[in-house]
């Protein structure tokens, strides 16, 4: 009876662990299966911006190497902070993904007191994608052709002249920071869009009189005659606008500026979900296609693994840190 009993117990305890055993392996097999569902990407701005241009460039393909549907999903608001707070408090499985321009390491540097998450701490940074320099631009009622030419027209009358931005902390916005600080024009006004798609409208309209905006939102309307290029911010010539100078060889000695292109997940995303979805962008970003279709709307691929992006955001950090503090740049 004894034997009875103690046999009984042991199978019950050979049961219980192997139940334990079930319940400690499914993260590992659900790591394993992903993606066995949608994953979503939020962008933190409106439909029809360079962020969402890319963020569906890549959505497409993505989808074809997981062999899950895609998604995106626009949260934007409040300079992105509204999507990306959204994203830093979801799980970490995988299926939220998150792609900004590099405003995101920017609004850290600016919003001090009031960002609700950490920018580097509350993410996984899972590769860079993109980066893309930016077309300055003019309404063609401004009378100069040139950099030079603006610059003293600017000085001669700041009162007639406003630099648009599509959103607070963007690229658009610290590259027009550094061009009026390097310029020594301190009287004309940087005026907050929430979007491209407002700001392009009031400076082809006349409201604004120049913008510092991504290829692929301004790059149409510098085709079509509404705006006019002074310049564009790379470190050399775009094959898209081969008539128009570099900043350096409008005069500007060391300006150059990108807005650049990253994805992202939750804090604290497995290895095996990050190994999955950073060897699909290596793939998807070395392809020949999107190559092809990023050059054609003013971008080129500059894909880091996660590693490196984390190191080259830090180093960015920095970069951006020195241009806020040089040229004064507070919210509110």
């Amino acid at each position: 009876m004894k034997q009875s009993i103690y046999g009984g117990l042991l199978r019950a305890v050979a049961m219980a662990l192997g139940v334990a055993g079930v319940v400690a392996a499914s993260p590992a097999g659900a790591e394993s299966a992903y993606p066995s569902r949608t994953i979503t990407i939020v962008v933190p701005h409106p439909p029809g911006g360079s962020v969402d241009g890319v963020a569906r460039l890549f959505a497409d393909k993505l989808k074809n190497e997981l062999h899950e549907s895609v998604v995106v999903e626009n949260r934007p608001g409040a300079s992105g902070m509204i999507g990306a707070a959204y994203v830093a408090r979801a799980k970490p499985d995988g299926y939220t993904l998150y792609i900004n321009a590099s405003i995101h390491s920017i609004n850290p540097l600016l919003y001090k007191k009031t960002i609700t998450f950490d920018a580097v701490k509350d993410f996984t940074a899972v590769s860079m994608l993109a980066q893309g320099a930016l077309i300055f631009s003019v309404n063609p009622k401004v009378p100069a052709d040139s950099v030079q030419q603006f610059i003293t027209d600017v000085k001669a009358d700041p009162d007639k002249y406003t630099f648009a931005t599509s959103g607070f902390g963007s690229a658009g916005h610290l590259g027009a920071a550094q061009f009026l600080y390097e310029a020594h024009i301190s009287k004309v006004p940087i005026v907050l869009y929430k979007g491209a798609a407002p700001a392009l409208s009031d400076l082809v309209g006349g409201q604004v009189s120049a913008i510092m905006d991504p290829m692929l939102s301004s790059l149409p309307l510098v085709k079509s005659g509404k705006l006019r290029a002074l310049a564009v911010t790379g470190s050399a010539r775009s094959p898209l606008l081969p008539d128009v100078p570099t900043m350096r060889e409008a005069g500007m000695k060391d300006f150059e500026f990108y807005s650049w292109y990253g994805l992202w997940a939750p804090a604290k995303l497995p290895p095996a979900v990050l190994g999955k979805i950073e060897a699909a962008s290596a793939k998807i970003m070395g392809s020949p296609e999107m190559k092809q279709r990023l050059d054609a709307l003013g971008f080129e691929v500059a894909y880091k693994n996660s590693a490196d992006f984390t190191a080259y955001i830090a180093s960015e950090m920095a970069r951006y840190k020195k241009i806020i503090d040089t040229a004064h740049i507070t919210a509110g």
